[in-house]
C-alpha cells in the first residue's frame, strides 16, 4: 500500500510539472481517499492540504480551497499532537483568509503556522506564516517594519531551506507585496533575483510568473514591445495551470496594450479578464477614456471605487486603502479631463491620505502627478508646474518612463498656460518617452487644452494632407508626402485599402478575409492562401478538466450552503463569484447539443492571418516608400477588429479607388 501511495504522490507532482493542474489535484484527492480508507488520518489530512494548496496557488477559487482544508480538519479531529499536516493546514488557511479579505483570521492562522513551523522545524509553513505577517504588517500602516520582514522571508527563500516550487511561489508573493505598496525598486530587485534563480530551479508556473513580473516592470520603463512580448509569453506559459487567476496576466496584457495604443487588443484582453471573473480596473476605465468617452469612463471608475471587486489578487492588496490607490489615480486623471474639479480634488485628497499612511517612492510620485493635474484644472499653473516637476523627478528616480512622460505632458500644459516657451520642449521630451511604447492616446493628447468642451476630447490638429492608395491592373500606386511609387499589389494592400476607405471604422478580420474572393484564413509568407473545410480547432476543455470543474462546482455549492447557514454574507458572495466563473467556463466549452466548443477556429485564424498579411505588406512597402509605411504602421490597428486611426495632429485624406474592381 505504501508503494501505491508513493506512486500517486509522484503522479501528482509529475502532473503539475506537465501543466496538468486537474490531474495534479485529482491525484491528491485520490491519495486522500486511499489514506482515509486505510486508517491514516494524518496522511489523509496531508493529501487534502496539498489539494487545497495547489488549488490556492493557481486557481483563484477560494471555495474549493476551503472545502479541502475542512476535509483535512475533519481527518485531524481526533489527533491531539501537532503535525506537519496541521502546520500546513494553518499556512493554507492563512492565505485563503488573506486573499478573501479577512485580515483578523489571516493574522490568527499566520501565528499558528509560524508557531507550529518553529516548534516542528518545518520551513514551509514557517515561511508562509512569516510572509503573511509581513504583508499584514504593511497593510496596517507599519510599512518599514513590514518591508524588513519581507526581505527576511526573501533571504530564507534564497537559502534553499524551502522546496523549489514553494520558494518560487513565495518569491512571487514578495514581488507582489512590493508592487502593491508602490516600492518598485524592491520589486525590480526581487524580479531580477527570481529571474536568475528560476533558470535552474523554476518549476510549474514559476517561469510564467517571473515573465509576468518582468512585463510589469517593462510596462513602467519600456520598451512597450518587450513588455507585450513578456506578457504574451507569460499568458501562454500560465494558461495550463491558472483558472480564475488567469485574469491577472490578461489584465496586465490589456494595460500594456493600452499604453501601446492597441485599443482593440487592450479591449480583448480586458474582456477576457472579465470573463475569468477578474476586475480589469482601472485599465478598463482608462480604455474608455482613450476611446473618447470620458463621461462613461468617469462612471466606470466611480462604480469601481464604490464597490471594489472582491478578487483573490496576490498583487493588489485584497483589503484596505491601498487597493483603492490605482483607482483613485485614474479617477483624478479622468475627472481632470472632464473639468470635474470637485471629483478630482476629493480623489487627490484621498490619495494624499494613502500616501502618508503607506509611504513609498511610487505612492509619492503618483500623488505629485495627481495634485499637478488638480492644480492645472483648478487654474493654478504655477503650483501645477512645481508639482509636475516633482512628479517628473520622482518617476525618473523610480525608472517609470511612461508615468514620467505623463508628468512631462502635464508640466508642458502648465508651462503653456504660463506663456513659457519651454512648453514645446517639455512636450517633445514627453513624446520621446511615449515613443518607447507606441502611438497611444497619451502621446496624442500632449497639447490638448486642459478644459474640454461639451464632453469632447479636443486635440490640436494640423492641415489635412492628401495621399493615394489605389490599385489598377495588379499594381498599387502609393502617394504620400509628395512622393509616389508603384508596387506589385498584395492581399495586405487590399486590406489596408479597405481600412483607409473608412477611417476610424472598425472592420472585423473575418470581413477583411471574406473581401478577398476565393480566399480563407490560413497564411503563407504574408499572403492569404486558399483553404476550405470545417472550422477545426482544439477542445476548450478536455474530459478530465470538465469532470474536475464539475467536482469544483459541487464543492462550491457546499461552501455556499455552509456560508448561508453561518450567516456569512461575504463568504457566500465570494463563493457565488467562484461558481459564476466555473459555470461560464463550462458554458464556453460546451456548444449547442452538448458538443465541444473548440479554439483556434475561424475568428482566431482570421485575426492572425489578417495581422500577418498587413504587416507583410507594410514591410514590403517600406522598401519602396518608407515614409508611407511608417505612417501606416503607426496608424493601423489590427486584431479581431481592424481600423485606420487618423493622426489628429497631421490628418491625411486618402484616395483609395480600386480601378481594377471598378470601385
Amino acid at each position: 500500500m505504501a508503494d501505491q501511495w508513493s506512486d500517486v504522490e509522484l503522479r501528482a507532482q509529475a502532473a503539475y510539472g506537465a501543466g496538468d493542474l486537474e490531474g495534479c489535484v485529482g491525484a491528491w484527492e485520490q491519495l486522500y481517499a486511499l489514506r482515509l480508507e486505510h486508517g491514516d488520518p494524518v496522511g489523509a489530512a496531508t493529501a487534502a492540504t496539498n489539494a487545497a494548496l495547489f488549488l490556492l496557488i493557481d486557481t483563484g477559487l477560494m471555495a474549493p480551497v476551503r472545502g479541502w482544508v475542512a476535509r483535512a480538519g475533519r481527518a485531524l479531529e481526533d489527533i491531539r499532537e501537532p503535525s506537519g499536516a496541521s502546520a500546513m493546514m494553518a499556512a493554507v488557511l492563512t492565505y485563503e483568509r488573506f486573499l478573501s479579505g479577512d485580515r483578523e483570521a489571516a493574522a490568527r492562522h499566520a501565528r499558528v503556522a509560524v508557531d507550529l513551523g518553529s516548534r516542528l522545524g518545518l520551513s514551509l509553513p514557517l515561511a508562509f506564516g512569516r510572509l503573511a505577517q509581513a504583508r499584514l504588517t504593511i497593510l496596517t500602516g507599519e510599512v518599514a517594519q513590514g518591508l524588513r520582514l519581507l526581505d527576511e522571508v526573501g533571504s530564507t527563500l534564497m537559502s534553499g531551506e524551502v522546496d523549489d516550487l514553494a520558494s518560487g511561489m513565495l518569491m512571487c508573493e514578495v514581488i507582489c507585496a512590493a508592487q502593491g505598496i508602490g516600492d518598485h525598486e524592491r520589486a525590480r530587485e526581487w524580479t531580477l533575483i527570481m529571474d536568475e534563480w528560476r533558470g535552474e530551479r523554476g518549476f510549474g508556473t514559476i517561469h510564467g510568473r517571473c515573465r509576468l513580473h518582468k512585463a510589469e516592470l517593462l510596462r513602467q520603463s519600456g520598451p512597450g514591445s518587450a513588455a507585450e512580448a513578456e506578457a504574451l509569453a507569460a499568458c501562454a506559459e500560465l494558461r495550463p495551470w491558472m483558472r480564475r487567476e488567469f485574469g491577472w496576466p490578461l489584465t496586465e496584457l490589456g494595460t500594456i496594450r493600452l499604453r501601446r495604443g492597441d485599443i482593440t487588443g487592450a479591449m480583448e484582453a480586458f474582456d477576457a479578464a472579465d470573463d475569468h471573473g477578474w476586475a480589469p480596473q482601472p485599465g478598463a476605465a482608462l480604455l474608455t477614456m482613450a476611446g473618447g468617452d470620458p463621461d462613461a469612463a468617469a462612471r466606470e471608475i466611480a462604480g469601481a471605487l464604490a464597490a471594489p471587486a472582491r478578487v483573490p489578487s496576490k498583487e493588489q492588496p485584497p483589503f484596505g486603502e491601498l487597493r483603492l490607490a490605482p483607482l483613485l489615480e485614474a479617477q483624478v486623471e479622468i475627472a481632470a479631463l472632464q473639468g470635474d474639479t470637485a471629483t478630482a480634488v476629493a480623489a487627490s485628497r484621498h490619495l494624499a491620505d494613502t500616501a502618508r499612511r503607506f509611504p513609498s517612492l511610487g505612492r509619492e510620485a503618483a500623488l505629485a502627478l495627481a495634485i499637478a493635474r488638480v492644480e492645472l484644472v483648478t487654474g493654478h499653473p504655477e503650483r501645477a508646474r512645481d508639482r509636475a516637476l516633482s512628479a517628473v523627478r520622482l518617476f525618473d528616480q523610480a525608472e517609470e518612463t511612461f508615468q514620467s512622460s505623463c508628468a512631462r505632458g502635464v508640466l508642458g500644459q502648465a508651462l503653456a498656460m504660463l506663456g513659457d516657451e519651454g512648453a514645446e520642449q517639455m512636450w517633445a521630451a514627453a513624446s520621446a518617452g511615449f515613443a518607447q511604447f507606441g502611438p497611444s492616446y497619451w502621446a496624442h493628447s500632449l497639447t490638448r487644452p486642459v478644459m474640454p468642451r461639451e464632453g469632447s476630447v479636443p486635440i490640436r490638429t494640423g492641415p489635412v494632407q492628401t495621399g493615394a492608395f489605389t490599385a489598377s491592373g495588379g499594381q498599387r500606386t502609393v502617394e504620400f508626402l509628395g512622393r509616389e511609387v508603384v508596387v506589385r499589389d498584395l492581399t495586405g494592400y487590399r486590406a489596408i485599402g479597405r481600412l483607409l476607405e473608412v477611417p476610424g471604422r472598425h472592420i472585423s478580420a473575418i470581413d477583411l478575409v471574406e473581401a478577398s474572393p476565393g480566399r480563407t484564413v490560413s497564411c503563407d509568407h504574408g499572403e492569404l492562401t486558399a483553404r476550405h473545410g470545417p472550422d477545426a480547432g482544439l477542445p476548450v476543455l478536455d474530459d478530465q478538466a470538465r469532470a474536475a470543474y464539475r467536482r469544483r462546482l459541487a464543492e462550491i455549492d457546499a461552501d455556499i450552503a455552509d456560508a448561508d447557514v453561518r450567516g456569512d454574507a461575504d463568504g457566500s458572495e465570494q463563493a457565488h463569484a467562484d461558481r459564476e466563473y466555473l459555470v461560464g467556463e463550462l458554458s464556453r466549452a460546451i456548444g449547442l447539443g452538448g458538443r465541444d466548443r473548440t479554439t483556434g477556429g475561424t475568428t482566431e485564424r482570421a485575426r492572425t492571418s489578417v495581422t500577418r498579411t498587413i504587416k507583410y505588406a507594410m514591410k514590403a512597402l517600406a522598401e519602396h516608400h518608407p515614409e508611407a509605411a511608417a505612417h501606416l504602421r503607426s496608424r493601423i490597428r489590427t486584431g479581431s477588429y481592424c481600423w485606420y486611426e487618423p493622426d489628429p495632429a497631421a490628418p491625411v485624406s486618402w484616395a483609395t479607388k480600386d480601378l481594377t474592381a471598378g470601385r
